[in-house]
Formats: C-alpha cells, sequence, structure tokens
C-alpha cells in the first residue's frame, strides 16, 4: 500500500474533495472536529495556504485525492494533524502518509491531538512513534470531548 501514497502541495483544485471528506457524520464523529460550512472552509483554507508557517499536503493515492496532511504553529507548539476519507480508512494510507509527512517537517518536538475513542487514529500515531503525553477535555458544545495529546521527539 505505502508505495502508491503520494504526498504533494494541496492545489485549488483539491479543496471540493476535502470539503466532501470532512462533511461526513462518521468522519465528523471521530475527529470530534465540527465540519465547516463551504465559505468558512474555503476562507480557512485560503489561510492555510497563504500561512508560510504551514506545511499542507494532499494525500494521493491512484491519482485520487484521498485526505491531506498538515503541520502549523499553535501558540509554541508545532501541531500535525490528518484527515482521510471515510472510504479510505483501515487501508494504511494515514500511516503511510503521516510517516512520509513527518520525512518533510524536520521540526521537533511534534504534537498531535486525538479524540481519546478514536483508536484508529491513535494507532496511526503511535506506529509513527508518538508518544501520549497528556488527557484532556477539548472542544466546543456538542464538540466537547476527551481528548489525547501525543508528542513527538
Amino acid at each position: 500500500m505505502t508505495a502508491r501514497v503520494l504526498l504533494r502541495d494541496v492545489a485549488e483544485a483539491d479543496l471540493d474533495a476535502l470539503f466532501e471528506h470532512q462533511r461526513d457524520p462518521e468522519s465528523v464523529r471521530m475527529a470530534a472536529f465540527p465540519p465547516r460550512e463551504r465559505a468558512a472552509f474555503d476562507a480557512h483554507w485560503t489561510r492555510i495556504l497563504a500561512d508560510a508557517t504551514v506545511t499542507a499536503k494532499a494525500i494521493v493515492v491512484d491519482g485520487q485525492v484521498v485526505g491531506s496532511a498538515l503541520s502549523f504553529l499553535d501558540g509554541e507548539r508545532r501541531l500535525v494533524g490528518y484527515w482521510i476519507d471515510r472510504a479510505h480508512w483501515g487501508k494504511g494510507i494515514a500511516t503511510a502518509a503521516l510517516a512520509r509527512f513527518l520525512e518533510l517537517v524536520e521540526a521537533r518536538p511534534l504534537y498531535a491531538h486525538v479524540a481519546a475513542d478514536n483508536l484508529g487514529s491513535i494507532r496511526v500515531l503511535e506506529r509513527c512513534g508518538f508518544i501520549a503525553i497528556d488527557d484532556r477535555v477539548a472542544g466546543e458544545r456538542e464538540y466537547r470531548v476527551a481528548e489525547r495529546v501525543y508528542e513527538l521527539r
């Protein structure tokens, strides 16, 4: 599987697929992150793509955009995040993509936040060398969730 996973810069043409990925109710539940309406989504990605401190890559399998991986500053910490289209869960794509992404983002330490019940994403982080360092409650309103913070040194 890993030979088929490619990373490339996010292009404007990728945004339709990425928008649809973040609208999937099961994905939203697992990520514990609310979906954005189209205008807010486009504004968010405009900021991401214009920010020189952000690394944003499209995850491509067999020519199809199946997700994205990001690294960004949150205060003093550099975080990583990723989103995979639910149709592609359980195929090793997230692990392969994150491993490749970590080769591009050399800054350490890196941090990742994951819903405590998102066992698939927890496995991805741990396979890529991240270690749990904190448990907390995060989010707003209906997206308030138990979260685990991971670190990669």
